[in-house]
């Protein structure tokens, strides 16, 4: 589980520089949900060694001739939901009217909360700072967004106190090649021990509720709450086919009779938190609105969270063969980007096509935790070199020696070579579905890292072996002897 970072401010304090800063992109993960401002961003940060969720609050203004601060409903619900609240003020134009209203706010959440002074470069940090000490949140953390200047060691202060809680958060750095494939095993062996966690998400009223439902009591599954985040998501245990499932519902489901899908309670970020959480994401489409952009943001969050998928085009009864035909090249066009992903037609109110969805979904956990050694990987690595050779760079053809597992879930293979940060984008991709077609991989996006062999002729002048030292020093006590 990531936590997540909410950042929180007046307009032009710096918010979406830091927000871009983090997620290393201009472009917001989630643009325009219903019921969200236009101006809420949410992102996967990873930096220096960490990775969480990040939220750019928006929404939040005030009116500087007064101290009444006006917080959009969501943009409540943003901080609410929050693990660590970064509140950035401007050092530039010091503590406004604004600024106090949002601090008063913040003060009555029983959140952590960090002051950030923005924009500090080319100023005097110390004093232009002082006047926030009075906003009574604590310590002032001072910052240049534009450049980097201290967000290491603002994010050190914000999560180091959350780290026990949350041990995902850090990115596990790189091993030695041999202990890798022993911990890709182990990982291999908990995957396989644990019950596949499922999580049913799409934009609300697509009919998660829905389905859900009919795939609860279709199972005669007694439904109890068990909270699995304070962001109340829940964790619903099921059995299928003699293989246990752990549902993750993210609409607040929890006896049918109180389910409305008309007000079906929907959180970005308990969503987001869902697909983290999850194996498999069985991801919920509304036939009768095909996909939209929004639709198309979720996606990429799961194909870069290296999820497993399987997409159900809900309500698809009811309508005639000419919208059907219409519908299905619609998807074929807008959906190429996860060809590897089963879809199914079906309609979660009558239960038509949901049985065989869980089929899909075994599919894919079964091609997500598939064992393949480093034997297998390097022949197939091997055959794709010989049916379409890497391209030649500046006089050289870009060498791959030998390939291997690095982990699962998603499946990522680790290639060493010579030369391999000149692959084109063109020949990795290539090489993907290359090893989904040997494998017979389906349902589950394959991750593919590239290693640079170190060169054994290369000789490393600024080391000496025992020999070379002991020729040194008799050399030295000759040179001094002359003297």
């Amino acid at each position: 589980m990531l936590p997540v970072v909410a950042l929180v401010g007046r307009p032009n304090v710096g918010k979406s520089t830091l927000f871009n800063r983090l997620t290393r992109t201009r472009d917001a993960l989630v643009a325009d949900f219903p019921g969200l401002t236009r101006d809420r961003k949410y992102g996967q940060a990873k930096y220096e060694g960490l990775q969480f969720i990040v939220v750019d609050t928006g929404g939040i203004s005030g009116d500087e001739q007064g101290i009444d601060v006006v917080m959009a409903e969501q943009s409540l619900l943003a901080i609410i939901e929050a693990d660590v609240v970064l509140f950035l003020v401007d050092a530039r134009t010091g503590m406004t009217a604004a600024d106090q209203g949002i601090a008063e706010h913040l003060r009555r959440q029983e959140k952590p909360v960090y002051v950030v002074a923005n924009k500090v470069d080319g100023i005097d940090g110390d004093s232009e700072s002082a006047d926030f000490f009075a906003l009574g949140l604590g310590g002032v953390n001072q910052i240049a967004a534009a450049h980097g200047r201290g967000v290491t060691q603002l994010l050190q202060n914000a999560l180091a106190p959350i780290a026990s809680e949350f041990p995902d958060m850090h990115i596990p750095e790189e091993s030695d090649e041999a202990l890798e494939e022993i911990d890709a095993d182990e990982q291999l062996a908990r995957l396989q021990a644990l019950p596949i966690k499922l999580a049913i998400v799409g934009k609300p009223n697509v009919g998660k509720s829905t389905l859900t439902n009919r795939i609860l009591g279709e199972e005669r599954v007694v439904v109890y709450d068990e909270p699995g985040t304070t962001r109340d998501s829940i964790f619903i245990p099921m059995e299928r086919d003699d293989r246990e499932y752990i549902l993750i519902d993210t609409a607040g489901v929890r006896r049918r009779r109180n389910i409305s899908e008309a007000v079906e309670k929907f959180s970005i970020v308990k969503t987001l938190q869902a697909i983290e959480e999850s194996n498999v994401v069985l991801f919920v489409v509304d036939a009768q609105e095909g996909i939209t952009d929004q639709d198309l943001s979720l996606l990429g969050f799961i194909l870069n969270a290296g999820r497993s998928l399987v997409v159900a085009v809900n309500k698809w009864d009811g309508l005639d063969k000419t919208v059907k035909e219409d519908i299905k090249r619609e998807l074929d066009r807008r959906l190429g980007f996860i060809d590897f992903a089963r879809l199914h037609f079906i309609s979660a109110l009558h239960g038509t096509g949901v049985g065989h969805l869980f089929e899909s979904v075994q599919e894919a956990y079964a091609s997500a935790t598939k064992r393949v050694n480093t034997s297998m990987l390097t022949r197939i690595m091997d055959m794709a070199q010989e049916d379409h050779q890497p391209p030649v760079v500046r006089g050289r053809r870009v060498k791959m020696k030998y390939a291997h597992a690095g982990g699962y879930n998603p499946p990522l293979i680790v290639i060493h070579g010579n030369q391999l940060k000149d692959l084109p984008d063109s020949y990795k991709r290539y090489l993907m579905n290359y090893f989904r077609k040997s494998l017979k991989v389906m349902g589950t996006p394959i991750k593919i890292e590239f290693r640079e062999s170190a060169n054994p002729f290369q000789t490393d002048h600024s080391s000496l072996n025992d020999s070379q030292r002991r020729k040194r020093r008799q050399l030295m006590r000759l040179h001094k002897n002359a003297k």
